[in-house]
């Protein structure tokens, strides 16, 4: 509707203010409804929906509510949020929200977990790690960056095709770490199924009670509950990543004094290519 809202005709443009106006009202209404609702005649509506790509009143209904779930959120603005002393958004929900996702990994992880996925990883000939999507892409990412620095063989996957094939070569004594948001993500359960069925172990960083929670061997599982603010970002990522470097660390206390070794290699070099201070991040 609003990509082409200036090329419809006037009639056609008050039927458009008025399901936007009330999106959960025209799920249900009649054409005549909708009509006395915009202000036009019947007809009116009906070329409105042909004018947007439906084919009548009932089809443009029918997608109206397959989409009225999620649109709502993002078409239906909430309250702004109150202005703060320095003129950021939702600067005070930010930092609250980091902090309720650390404070639910705390809460709700069981550190005998994270010490049995750091012996998996530790034990193992590789890793491969798998997510799917944004924060799921840049946290398997970040997960190969915490644990290749200890001498583990990691690599990370965010194309379906190749976990899949990936999946499919891996053996006993290898380990895949998945991450998903909601453990729903369809191609990183089925990738982990697959690594599983080759006798590979599988350690699920996701949602409790998701099917890539039961799909792994391991599930390091929390529940973070998001901020209804569209606009702000998630906040479950915090706990993700959290519970990488927490595994991370075991990993590499599990690999003394291999995993000191390997990181004093590449300070070593990384100083020596750059000037820097032995206290900085670790190659950034």
């Amino acid at each position: 509707m609003k990509d082409r809202y200036d090329q419809l005709r006037p009639a056609e443009r008050r039927v458009a203010d008025a399901v936007l106006a009330d999106v959960g009202f025209c799920v249900d209404a009649s054409n005549a409804d909708i009509a006395r609702l915009a202000g036009v005649s019947e007809p009116s509506v009906t070329r409105f929906c042909r004018a947007i790509g439906c084919e009548g009143v009932r089809d443009f209904k029918v997608k109206l509510a397959q989409s009225v779930v999620v649109g709502r959120l993002y078409l239906e603005a909430g309250p702004q949020p109150a202005p703060t002393e320095n003129g950021s958004p939702l600067w005070d929900v930010v930092f609250r929200e980091a902090r309720n996702a650390l404070a639910a990994v705390e809460r709700q992880i069981d550190p005998a977990l994270v010490v049995r996925a750091a012996d998996l990883i530790a034990e193992a000939h590789q890793v491969a790690v798998f997510g799917l999507g944004g924060s799921s892409t840049s946290l398997a990412t970040e997960t190969q960056n915490r644990l290749f620095r200890y001498g583990v063989v990691v690599s990370a996957y965010s194309d379906p095709y190749a976990m899949r094939m990936t999946a499919s070569t891996l053996k006993p004594n290898d380990v895949v770490i998945a991450i998903s948001a909601t453990g729903r993500t369809r191609e990183v359960v089925e990738a982990v199924e697959l690594a599983r069925h080759y006798g590979a172990q599988a350690i699920a960083i996701t949602a409790p009670d998701s099917d890539l929670a039961r799909s792994a061997d391991l599930a390091l599982a929390v529940d973070v509950p998001e901020y209804p603010d569209t606009l702000k970002p998630t906040a479950s990522r915090f706990a993700f990543l959290a519970l990488v470097d927490l595994v991370a660390v075991a990993v590499g206390y599990r690999l003394e004094p291999s995993a000191r070794e390997t990181l004093r290699r590449i300070k070593y070099n990384v100083l020596n290519h750059r000037q820097g201070k032995v206290l900085e991040p670790l190659g950034d």
